[in-house]
This record gives structure tokens, sequence and C-alpha cells, in this order.
């Protein structure tokens, strides 16, 4: 099938030749692409607390590393957890929910990385997860 340019695309055509107006730069175009930000998700669900807080901590310096400038942390509600039944335990230091942002909160050099961290998030009785923004690692 043989397509035919029609007058009103020659006028504009012509038009664009005759004018100044510039197209834009795929090139700069992709470079915008590439700085947008990163986010990444961890998944803590079925750890002890002692493993969460090492996994957590690990992630979190990883990512700040590969300038990732939003992460996401599900750790459940605690709804399902058995140290509710155990009446030596601290009902909100035993789940993750709790737990993970306390030792985040209390670890220095987690901190230097951290921008913020998204407190109501973890306060809602209705949510499971929390957001942590890093800051901008400028060695990358």
């Amino acid at each position: 099938m043989i397509k035919r340019i029609t007058d009103k695309d020659k006028k504009d055509w012509l038009k664009f030749i005759k004018s100044n107006e510039r197209l834009e730069n795929k090139d700069t175009f992709n470079k915008k692409q590439s700085s947008i930000k990163k986010e990444k998700l961890i998944d803590l669900h079925g750890y002890s607390l002692d493993d969460a807080n090492k996994k957590i901590y690990n992630f979190i310096l990883s990512c700040y590393e590969q300038n990732v400038s939003k992460i996401k942390v599900i750790t459940g509600k605690g709804t399902r957890s058995k140290n509710k039944e155990n009446p030596y335990q601290s009902k909100n230091l035993s789940i993750l929910k709790h737990s993970v942002p306390d030792f985040i909160n209390s670890n220095q050099e987690l901190l230097k990385v951290i921008k913020s961290l998204n407190e109501y998030e973890i306060d809602n009785s209705s949510n499971g997860s929390f957001v942590i923004f890093l800051k901008n690692n400028r060695k990358s």
C-alpha cells in the first residue's frame, strides 16, 4: 500500500524546516530516564527477629550503595505471631512490625544513610509495611 503525503503534511513540513524549532535530543531523553529514582522492596515474612534485623541491615546498606532512594519494607501485621501468647515477651517488640523499625532507629550506622522512615505506616494497625527513604549516595 502506497500512502500519499497530504497537502497539510507538506505545509507542516515546510513550516517546520523554516522555523527555528528544534527536536529534543533522544540521547538526552535517555539520560533523564536513567536519573529516575530507584525503589526496592524487601519482604521479611517468616524471619526471626535476629534474622530480620540482619537482613534489613545488609539490605539498607546495599540499597544505599546502589543509590536506591526508596525501600518498601513488608513485615506483616503480626496477627499470627506466637509471641503474643508468651507473657514474658513484649507484645510489640516481638513482632517484626515494631521491632524492625526500632532496630533501624537504634542503629547509628543505618541512620547515617536514612533520610526518613515513615512512622505513620508502622503505627497504622491495618498496615504490615513501612517505607524508608535513603539519602543520596554521592560516591555513585
